[in-house]
């Protein structure tokens, strides 16, 4: 009888040290399954990447619900349906390519040299001149001579556009306009504003598109642009995403598509 109970006791203990590692390895065992912590760590590493904090708690109450959710849905076939085969495909296809292009990206790093070159380039073809002004937009090119013959019996600028404008944006602001450079403006505002000398007004309506604008030239400036260092990382990875953009075209373009 004694012999009986120290091996009862021995077999529990042991049923015990073999739950505690069953337990450390799951986070649960939902209806005899077994959900693994590793999938836990998955979601969290998840939630994580997107800045989101979850308590721990609820993270396991999340990854044990979605496995009694899942187990239902099996329970029901719905995992047999055509419809929810093509979505892991997706689901496989596109974990695939993350994969892909991670590795891609890892082992073709975008250098200093490379990105200092990318900068260069883009200072060279935005380099030029700022232009600072105020502009009143109206529908009718009568309306905008009569705008241009107060301003020059000495109505103000900023009031007018307050009241008249239709560019809503600017008109709050008096007209003003951030700096641009004359490229960032339909043609022909930009030509009629490159004409303009400082502290001048348009004498005549200008037409676009939108209506017939009134035009003062506030200042000019050469082209403002961040020095290399301030903005390293976003050229970089500029450059990362162009090295990638055509190692796919590549892969694309070997491909046998019949």
């Amino acid at each position: 009888m004694k012999m009986k109970l120290l091996t009862a006791i021995a077999s529990a203990a042991m049923l015990c040290t073999l739950s505690t590692a069953v337990l450390a390895q799951n986070v649960a065992i939902v209806n005899g399954k077994a959900v693994p912590k590793s999938r836990l760590d998955a979601l969290s590493q998840q939630l994580a990447r997107t800045g989101r904090q979850v308590p721990a708690e609820d993270l396991k109450n999340a990854v044990i619900a979605r496995e009694v959710f899942a187990q239902e849905a099996q329970k029901l076939g719905l995992d047999a349906s055509d419809e929810y085969k093509e979505q892991i495909e997706q689901a496989r296809q596109a974990i695939l390519i993350n994969e892909l292009l991670t590795r891609y990206q890892k082992a073709n790093p975008v250098s200093d040299e490379e990105a200092k070159a990318a900068y260069d380039k883009f200072a060279a073809a935005n380099s030029g001149k700022e232009y600072k002004a105020h502009h009143i937009l109206v529908e009718k090119e009568d309306d905008a001579k009569a705008i241009i013959a107060k301003l020059k019996k000495g109505g103000k600028f900023d009031e007018i556009a307050k009241k008249s404008s239709k560019d809503t944006g600017s008109g709050a602001k008096g007209g003003e306009l951030d700096w641009a450079g004359a490229g960032s403006y339909v043609p022909e505002f930009s030509e009629a504003l490159t004409k303009l000398t400082k502290g001048k007004t348009t004498e005549t309506p200008v037409k676009t598109q939108f209506g017939y604008h009134i035009i003062r030239l506030d200042d000019v400036r050469d082209q403002q642009l961040p020095k290399f260092e301030d903005v390293k990382p976003q050229v970089a990875q500029q450059v990362l995403q162009e090295k990638v953009n055509k190692y796919q075209e590549e892969l694309r373009a070997k491909a046998k598509v019949e």
